[in-house]
């Protein structure tokens, strides 16, 4: 069931650089800018071939390892407000509103989205910043720490079950009581804009650091060859693809293969997207499928010259390292970019071929740190992923079971 005519979202700008850059002047009052860190230890492990005994389970079995050569550059949005990169597409679609309807008639109406998480506090504390009325409507099942953390943004949370439907009708049914403007998580050209605000703040932070110490790159450059974001919905992949369409800069996504995670790059291979997915992926962030603006620009190689997918166990051995080797404290769905740079073959041997012996530099987006010493607990204490799909009690990184999503 789609919501029956919510009350439309303001007029969407271009999807160009040139509408990135505007967004970006008009959220730099409401967010952090987020730092670039490096690690010495990460790009040697990235440069060295993985052993014939690391892929002796997967496809690349029996093959000569590929052996690229990276400088990596992480983009730390699990440093930003409320904990992930939302904030930007948030505070973007709110301003945006207000600009076209005027404070008073948002107010009144206020503002209303489904979420299971990071949007949901997102949209909570940018509506709390310009004491506009949110209702989110969340599923029973999401985190606790992220229902919390919504209500504690003075947010009026309403449950609904864990499908799109599900939750597009408890929306439906507050439009009708409120008037309510609907807000959607990410397949929204307001949305996407604000997201690729960090595409724009990586370009500029690398090529000033580079600037600054020439050693920390590949020898001879002045900025980033690529950049690697996660693949949920694709707002933020898109909104960094727009962002750097016009430069030489490449941009690629990393989703996880649990389950059919994949469903991005799979849609791509098949050429059709891919409407429904149903994992139980720890990266919990992931489990969305493209939305069909999202999807026009994944794509689309002029965008996203690639879709890379790696398994649950590439993600938990990604997360430790970033722990225990960057001290970051990250969620799951931040680290399947560098998942894919330290495991996938395909990007690697990819690398290797285009880049030759110097390398490149990549951006990494850590697109947030929204979790639990109890879910990290859980995640490492789980089967692998082989053996999960064999036990019908699996769980998510939230220790709960996650039903269908469906995009709408």
């Amino acid at each position: 069931m789609a919501v029956p005519n919510p009350t439309p979202h303001s007029t969407p700008a271009p999807l160009t650089r040139v509408s990135v850059e505007a967004a970006h002047q008009l959220i730099q009052p409401y967010i952090h800018r987020t730092p670039i860190l490096t690690n010495t230890t990460l790009n040697t492990l990235a440069s060295a071939p993985q052993t014939a005994a690391s892929l002796e389970h997967t496809p690349w079995a029996g093959q000569q390892p590929a052996h690229p050569t990276f400088r990596l550059f992480f983009k730390c949005e699990h440093l930003q407000r409320i904990g992930a990169f939302k904030v930007r597409g948030a505070f973007h679609a709110v301003l945006r509103l207000v600009e076209e309807r005027g404070i008073d008639e948002v107010k009144k109406r206020g503002v209303v989205t489904h979420s299971s998480g990071n949007h949901a506090q997102a949209l909570a504390l940018a509506a709390r910043t310009l004491a506009i009325p949110a209702h989110i409507v969340m599923p029973r099942i999401s985190t606790p720490s992220k229902i919390a953390g919504t209500q504690a943004q003075g947010a009026i949370v309403h449950f609904s079950g864990s499908t799109s439907h599900e939750r597009e009708a408890v929306v439906a049914d507050v439009v009708a009581q409120t008037g309510a403007t609907l807000i959607p998580p990410y397949d929204h050209a307001n949305i996407i804009l604000g997201q690729g605000t960090m595409g724009l703040e990586t370009q500029a932070e690398v090529e000033q650091l580079l600037a600054d110490k020439p050693a920390l790159g590949v020898p001879g450059t002045k900025g980033l060859h690529a950049l690697i974001a996660p693949c949920g919905g694709g707002g933020m992949l898109s909104g960094n693809a727009v962002a750097l369409q016009p430069t030489s800069i490449r941009v690629f996504g990393a989703e996880p293969s649990f389950q059919g995670g994949d469903d991005a790059r799979r849609g791509v291979e098949a050429g059709a997207r891919i409407t429904t997915v149903k994992t139980l992926t720890i990266a919990d962030g992931l489990r969305t499928p493209l939305g069909e603006h999202t999807w026009k620009i994944v794509s689309d190689k002029q965008y996203v010259e690639g879709l890379y997918a790696v398994t649950e166990q590439n993600i938990k051995d990604a997360m430790k390292l970033v722990l225990e080797r960057m001290k970051c404290f990250v969620e799951p769905s931040a680290v399947v970019g560098l998942a894919t740079i330290l495991y996938n073959e395909d990007f690697r041997r990819m690398v290797e071929r285009e880049a030759g012996p110097d390398g490149w530099n990549v951006g990494v987006i850590f697109s947030g740190g929204n979790t639990t010493i109890e879910a990290i607990t859980t995640i490492f204490a789980q089967v692998p992923e082989e053996e999960a799909e064999r036990h019908e009690g699996v769980v998510g990184s939230d220790g709960r079971r996650v039903a269908e999503n469906v995009a709408g």
